[in-house]
């Protein structure tokens, strides 16, 4: 039997809440069947709005929205939320606090029968890890299991599409990371196409497998995380998603001089012409002083599992980053070298 179309296809999105208060501006975003695709952005730049279209809880002014190929949101044309076949894991989990966690999952499954609502209520809860939780009350649960519950909950009417609006924000960073994980292959395992809206970077990269990321109500940039990272669309894209060196670069035959030596670029540069190149800290290494190009460290944070080194370079206004693994011997005033691997990318 053939699994029934579940891609999303958003065209010309927009919405605004006053003449001067443009949320969302001619949007389009396409995450096929079965991907789970992370909206990522600012405060204020259009995400929940977004979200709320979807979900059918906000009207659109233009554009559409189809999944599967059946229209939910066009001209003339706006479906109740109980009609798109959507499920929505909120922040928190928001489950009903006096029902049982088997009764807040079958609270969707109105249309069958008790034995039948029983069977996917176990079958659900068994897919996100907690078979055998029926019969608990919410505030018996973690937060992590009460943000599991939700998704079973939001999976059991097998719906065309998930919507995941920020569900791990109040989940301890110890936490936060298995729970991901766990809605990742649960998702996976139901084949349901997601969307999880989310303001945090590593969190996005880490789940998703396509990373939408949004700046004053469009797209600027949709690819895999590895594309978003590596390649990003431009200098802001590069600095939301990560630590990112920026140096002023003159380009020619696929090459950047910078003041960090002439480097390799992702892509030809179409000519001579100047730029801006961009770097990530861990392309670049700490040297001897006599090695490579000379600076002075100015800066060391450490976080544990890497540091990052501030370090002074003549011809830069401002310090470059560079992220170290293991221990750090240098300390701030002493002179280094920087040596740079891989290649660059160049922006206008």
């Amino acid at each position: 039997m053939t699994p029934p179309k579940t891609d999303l296809q958003i065209t010309g999105l927009s919405k605004a809440y006053g003449p001067d208060s443009s949320v969302l501006d001619g949007l389009d975003l396409a995450v096929p069947g079965g991907a789970l695709a992370a909206v990522l952005g600012p405060s204020g730049c259009g995400k929940t709005t977004l979200l709320r279209i979807i979900a059918g809880f906000l009207r659109a002014d233009a554009g559409t929205v189809t999944v599967g190929g059946r229209t939910l949101t066009g001209p003339g044309l706006h479906l109740p939320p109980e009609s798109r076949r959507i499920g929505i894991v909120p922040q928190e989990g928001a489950l009903f606090p006096h029902l049982s966690v088997a009764r807040n999952v079958a609270f969707g499954l109105t249309g069958l029968a008790r034995g039948e609502r029983r069977g996917r209520t176990e079958e659900v809860l068994e897919l996100v890890g907690l078979g055998g939780y029926g019969d608990r009350m919410p505030h018996e649960l973690s937060g992590g299991q009460q943000q599991r519950i939700a998704l079973a909950r939001a999976l059991a009417p097998e719906p065309a599409l998930v919507l995941l609006d920020e569900p791990f924000n109040a989940l301890d960073s110890a936490l936060r990371a298995g729970v991901r994980a766990d809605v990742r292959a649960a998702l996976r395992a139901t084949g349901a196409t997601a969307i999880l809206v989310t303001h945090d970077q590593q969190e996005a990269l880490s789940t998703a497998d396509l990373v939408a990321v949004v700046r004053n109500g469009t797209i600027a940039q949709c690819d895999t995380p590895q594309e978003v990272y590596r390649r990003p669309a431009s200098p802001w894209v590069a600095g939301f998603v990560g630590d990112a060196v920026l140096v002023p670069a003159t380009a020619d035959n696929g090459t950047a001089a910078t003041a960090l030596g002439r480097l390799p670029l992702t892509a030809p540069a179409g000519g001579r012409r100047d730029g801006t190149v961009l770097l990530r800290p861990e392309q670049l290494q700490l040297t001897e002083a006599a090695t490579g190009v000379r600076g002075t460290v100015t800066d060391v944070c450490f976080y544990g599992h890497d540091a990052m080194v501030s370090v002074t370079v003549d011809g830069l206004d401002l310090p470059v980053d560079v992220r170290v693994a293991g221990p750090v011997t240098v300390r701030p005033g002493e002179e280094t070298g920087i040596r740079v691997t891989g290649e660059a990318t160049l922006h206008s």
